[in-house]
This record gives C-alpha cells, sequence and structure tokens, in this order.
C-alpha cells in the first residue's frame, strides 16, 4: 500500500480502502484501476463490480457485433521490430534477411486475409464465438497482474466495442495490445516494456489502454478485425473524418525507449485531427447551447406574449362586463324612471281636490321640500295619509323615493303601509301643519 499511496491523494486513497472493504478484492491495485476506469466514483465503481459478480453485464459491455474500424493505409504508421541480432551495419545479409521477412510477413498476412474473407463470405464466420466479452477481458487482466505484477498502464475493463465507443465519445487515442500465450516476445513485452514506469505513466495521460488474449472470443474476434499474425500487436485507434480508424501499429516486440518513441510519432502525426473534432464538438455543442437558449428565449418570449395577449382579452372582457352592468343599470334606472313616471300620471287623478279656505274641516299644510321649496296645500281632516302622499309624488319637484314627517314632535307619516287610511284627523292634522318631506336616495 506504501507504493500506491505515493502516487495518490489521501482522499483517493481512502477511497480504495472502501472499495476494497466493499467488495472484498484483495488486489489494491485492481481496486486503484477500477476506481479510476470510473473516474473514483465509489458508488457506480461498487455497483458496476457487483453487476460483474451477479452475471449481469458491467456499465461498460456492448453489443457482440465488432465495431466499424476502418484501417488508414495510406498514412498509417506501421513500425515492425527487426529480428533480434540484427545489424545493418555489420552484416548486410541481416539487412536483406530483414527485407524478405517483412516482405513475406506482408504476403502472408494479405494472402490469410483474403483467404479469410473468402471462406467467411462462402461458409460464415466459424470463430470462437464471443460469449462474454467483458469476462474475456477482465480475465487478461487478472492473468497479467498475477504473472507480471501490478505495474501496469490502466487496462479499460469493458469489451472491445465499449472502447472504441468511449474512445470515439471522449476524442481520444486508444491503444490496443493483442497479447499471444507461449510467444516470448509478448512474454518479454508484457514483462519488460508495459511494466516500464515510463511506458505506464505515458499511455496513461495521452490514450486509453485496452487489452485482451488471442486465445479468447473477444480476443480472437479483435485478431480478425485488426488482420494481424505477429505479436505483440500494438495498434492505435483514433476518430478521424469521422470514422475510427487504425493510424499506426508497432509489430513484434519493443523496448519502452523505442514504444514510447513510436507512440509518440503516431500521436504528433495525428493530434491535429483530434484537436480538430474537438474544436467542432465545442463548435456544434455551442451552437447546440446557443439554439437552444434562442429558442428557449423565443419560448419565454411567446409566453410573455401570450400572457399579455391573454391579460389584454380579460381586460377587454372585463371592461366588457363593467360596460355590459353599467348598461344594465342604467336601463333598470330609465325604466324605473319610466315606471315612476307612469305611477305620477295615473296617480295624480287621485289627488283630492283641494278645498277652500273657508270651509271649516280644512287643514292648511306647508311642505318643505328637500331643495328648500315650499308648498303650500290645504286638505280636508277627512283626507288620508294616502292622500297626502299622492299630492307630493305626483308634484314635479318630488323626489323619487320619500318619506314625510313632523316638525315636533318629529313623527313619520305611514302613508304607504297599514295607517295609510287614516285621516288627518286621527292622525293629530287639525290645524296648520309644517310637513317635511325627505329624499331617502341622497
Amino acid at each position: 500500500m506504501d507504493n500506491l499511496e505515493m502516487n495518490l491523494t489521501e482522499e483517493q486513497t481512502e477511497k480504495v480502502l472502501q472499495f476494497q472493504d466493499l467488495t472484498g478484492i484483495e488486489n489494491v491495485t485492481l481496486c486503484r484501476d477500477v476506481l479510476q476506469r470510473h473516474h473514483w466514483d465509489l458508488e457506480v465503481a461498487v455497483q458496476d463490480q457487483l453487476n460483474i459478480r451477479e452475471g449481469r453485464p458491467t456499465m461498460f459491455s456492448s453489443d457482440h457485433a465488432p465495431p466499424n474500424v476502418v484501417s488508414d493505409s495510406v498514412a498509417q504508421h506501421v513500425f515492425h521490430t527487426p529480428p533480434a541480432g540484427y545489424n545493418p551495419g555489420n552484416n548486410s545479409w541481416s539487412f536483406i534477411r530483414y527485407i524478405a521477412t517483412v516482405f513475406f510477413h506482408f504476403c502472408y498476412d494479405t494472402l490469410t486475409s483474403l483467404l479469410g474473407t473468402t471462406y467467411r463470405l462462402m461458409f460464415g464466420d466459424t470463430g470462437r464465438p464471443v460469449t462474454d466479452p467483458v469476462g474475456d477481458v477482465m480475465r487478461f487482466v487478472q492473468q497479467f497482474e498475477d504473472t507480471y505484477g501490478p505495474i501496469h498502464p490502466v487496462f479499460y475493463q469493458g469489451s472491445y466495442g465499449q472502447a472504441i465507443s468511449d474512445a470515439k465519445q471522449e476524442l481520444r487515442f486508444l491503444l490496443i495490445y493483442l497479447h499471444q500465450d507461449n510467444n516470448n516476445n509478448c512474454t518479454n513485452f508484457c514483462r519488460f516494456t508495459l511494466s516500464n514506469e515510463t511506458v505506464v505513466q505515458f499511455i496513461n495521460s495521452s490514450m486509453l489502454f485496452w487489452s485482451c488474449n488471442t486465445s479468447s472470443g473477444e480476443g480472437y474476434r479483435v485478431v480478425q478485425s485488426l488482420q494481424t499474425h505477429t505479436y505483440p500487436l500494438l495498434a492505435v485507434i483514433m476518430l478521424k473524418d469521422n470514422r475510427m480508424t487504425v493510424v499506426g501499429r508497432s509489430e513484434g516486440f519493443v523496448d519502452a525507449v523505442e514504444l514510447v518513441r513510436r507512440l509518440q510519432t503516431i500521436i504528433q502525426a495525428n493530434e491535429a485531427a483530434l484537436v480538430a473534432a474537438r474544436a467542432e464538438r465545442v463548435e456544434r455543442s455551442f451552437n447546440q447551447t446557443l439554439r437552444r437558449q434562442q429558442d428557449e428565449a423565443y419560448e419565454m418570449s411567446l409566453r410573455a406574449d401570450e400572457a399579455k395577449e391573454r391579460r389584454r382579452r380579460e381586460e377587454k372582457e372585463q371592461r366588457e362586463e363593467e360596460e355590459r352592468l353599467v348598461r344594465e343599470a342604467e336601463e333598470a334606472e330609465r325604466q324605473r324612471k319610466e315606471e315612476l313616471q307612469r305611477q305620477k300620471i295615473e296617480l295624480v287623478a287621485l289627488v283630492p281636490r283641494e278645498p277652500p279656505a273657508a270651509d271649516p274641516q280644512s287643514v292648511c299644510v306647508v311642505f318643505k321640500m328637500p331643495n328648500g321649496t315650499r308648498l303650500e296645500r290645504r286638505f280636508l281632516q277627512t283626507h288620508t295619509l294616502e292622500d297626502i302622499f299622492h299630492f307630493v309624488f305626483c308634484h314635479p319637484q318630488s323626489p323619487d323615493e320619500f318619506e314625510i314627517t313632523t316638525n315636533f314632535p318629529k313623527r313619520t307619516l305611514d302613508c304607504k303601509g297599514p295607517s295609510k287610511t287614516q285621516t288627518l284627523n286621527e292622525w293629530g292634522l287639525r290645524k296648520g301643519e309644517v310637513l317635511f318631506v325627505y329624499d331617502l336616495e341622497s
């Protein structure tokens, strides 16, 4: 754990220990690699590990169909390691033998590829079935660590298809390593090159790293896809011209210094394409964000306009309703006044004749109107309170609703109630009286 802690922060070390406790994985390096693969998200890493144990596909799993990867035969960087002991300066025969070997491998690979393609077209693909691609990868990771130790680049813990998809999504280089059992070059490559700290640091900082054994179904499928027969094989894949493309490969054993040099050469030759793709994606994302913001602004403006239009309609409807109520009130008032005028015309005939002043039964009544006008009228003591009401009601200066009261003591004449038939004499009006008319609507 001491070596591990030297490369991790305190928080990362704590997550490694928690992951180890939750999953029961004793290999601390494997715990670290799994967490790195999940961007140090402890919850996701634990859940994914439990999924694998339960036989369910990991979050990195993908369809079994091989992804569409093309080979850039023109611009692709291909590196062949010369045979052991080859020195062109000391032995011209070694140079000739090297050229012959390269030519033979080229012809052999081409012929094998053509024959394999023809055979698959005629009889179908009879290669090893791929039943558990993630399991094939994880078994090789475990095999590597058991055989060569914990120092290695971070293995991508998913299928080849998902590694391709992630490299495309993240716009990163993807380094593929195909391992062949019982191959001395592969053994030396794993022991001396992949375990080199410089190689580990360079690969982890520059690209994704996926590896598998060619004896497994997933590994054999990638062998068929990359069409290779020389091991160890390293292939660099990236998004180029909107296609996942093999832009470089290294065949045969290569030491740490030479491997880093080859990978740097491939990266330098193709970095511009990734930079352009990233810039294009950023621009596309910016344009999408801008369009989304414009759409949101348009939607907000549209909703504001709709709300404004709705308020305008509501205000208009309210004004129309108020105007309708005013018209109805005015119409009702007009009808009421017309009804009052009709009643006054009808009731004027019921106003009794004014008796002469010499009549001993006459009572002189002075009415004080609300506007200050004084009306004087004679009535007989036998006239009723209703007769007085009819006189006031039919007078042009009479208010529409009124009451008539005496001065002192103040009493209201019941001109429309049960006492309206009482005579002036019965009411106590036997001589000159002053009555006050009050407007009930003022």
